[in-house]
């Protein structure tokens, strides 16, 4: 590789035009062959990403940002990334559709269209409303405006994930409704205000505010998160807190945190056992929530199911927990390292 083409691989964080290679004195002939030998991917027409690249990509998010990053590559007008496109590069954790599109943000009259998997979006925005990515010197609308434009723009659960999200990155509420005040007129201004209401910062992924709206939706009430407990020689955080009926949201990911920190996988599963019994313990009901149960498919069964197990806690042991407030942490939770 020239020094010309690994300096423009580098420029695009492993991502170049097709223009750029011809530049660098690459034949067409050469680029196909390249492609076909596999070590290089074209990302999208006319932009392409070294092997090494890709191969680093490896989640779901990771390759949207990929394919964000290769599709920014082809808008040249004015413009910043913004949306679930802005969300990934800010580290913000998003509900990504199925069919995922690049979200550009572009100054103009309001509204939105979509251009071969890219949506531009014709709206105004402030100075301070735009950050520079450090590491990838993208210029994205900031987690203020990203997660409301989220929430106006696709509402439901995805804009609750982000809003949470934004929380947690330091966002305030007070933050968030001086931005909707000044976004009035603006389409689903409404839906952004009541989504702002729900969010909560102390779901701590994607999975944990998925359970909380579905904990939620059962209709008895708003659940507590981070609900903790201690005997002074052990404390024990939980996800959701119902009456005296505990919800903790199931993962694999927190399941091979573990292990890949040197803990045996049965080893794992049985402290979160001991985990639970601990919270039993104190006569409380626990209710486990995996990723189906909180998908579109999953949520009526899991609904019934829930209902069922938080009636029987509360037949068995009542609703209040007044007697254990000598149990309750003093210090709020350390949140998690990401």
């Amino acid at each position: 590789m020239s020094p010309d083409l690994a300096r423009a691989f580098r420029e695009g964080h492993g991502l170049v035009t097709r223009s750029r290679v011809l530049a660098c004195g690459v034949s067409p002939e050469q680029v196909r062959r390249m492609v076909q030998a596999g070590s290089w991917v074209q990302v999208r027409r006319g932009v392409y990403a070294d092997r090494e690249t890709v191969d680093a990509h490896v989640s779901r998010k990771a390759r949207q940002l990929l394919r964000d990053r290769a599709a920014c590559l082809r808008v040249t007008v004015p413009h910043v990334r913004s949306h679930e496109s802005a969300a990934l590069e800010l580290g913000m954790d998003v509900f990504l559709p199925q069919q995922g599109v690049t979200h550009v943000t572009r100054p103009g009259l309001q509204g939105s269209r979509n251009r071969y998997g890219i949506v531009h979006h014709l709206a105004p925005y402030l100075p301070e409303e735009q950050v520079t990515v450090a590491g990838s010197g993208a210029r994205v609308l900031g987690p203020t405006r990203t997660a409301l434009d989220i929430a106006r723009y696709t509402g439901g659960r995805a804009g609750l994930v982000a809003v949470d999200s934004a929380m947690r990155l330091g966002v305030t509420r007070a933050d968030l409704a001086v931005a909707l005040e000044a976004k009035t007129s603006w389409p689903g201004v409404r839906r952004a205000r009541e989504i702002v209401g729900l969010a909560d910062p102390g779901s701590e992924s994607v999975g944990e505010t998925l359970a909380r709206d579905l904990v939620n939706s059962l209709g008895f009430g708003r659940a507590e998160t981070q609900f903790g407990l201690t005997d002074g020689r052990r404390t024990v955080w939980v996800d959701l807190r119902l009456g005296r009926h505990l919800f903790e949201f199931d993962g694999k990911v927190k399941y091979m945190r573990d292990a890949a920190a040197g803990l045996d996988p049965s080893e794992v599963v049985w402290e979160e056992k001991k985990r639970q019994d601990f919270c039993c313990g104190f006569k409380l009901g626990m209710s486990r929530i995996t990723w189906p149960d909180v998908m579109p498919s999953g949520l009526v069964a899991a609904r019934a199911r829930l209902r069922r197990e938080y009636v029987d806690t509360c037949t068995r042991f009542g609703e209040s927990i007044a007697d254990l407030e000598p149990y309750r942490p003093r210090t709020a939770r350390r949140r998690r390292a990401a």
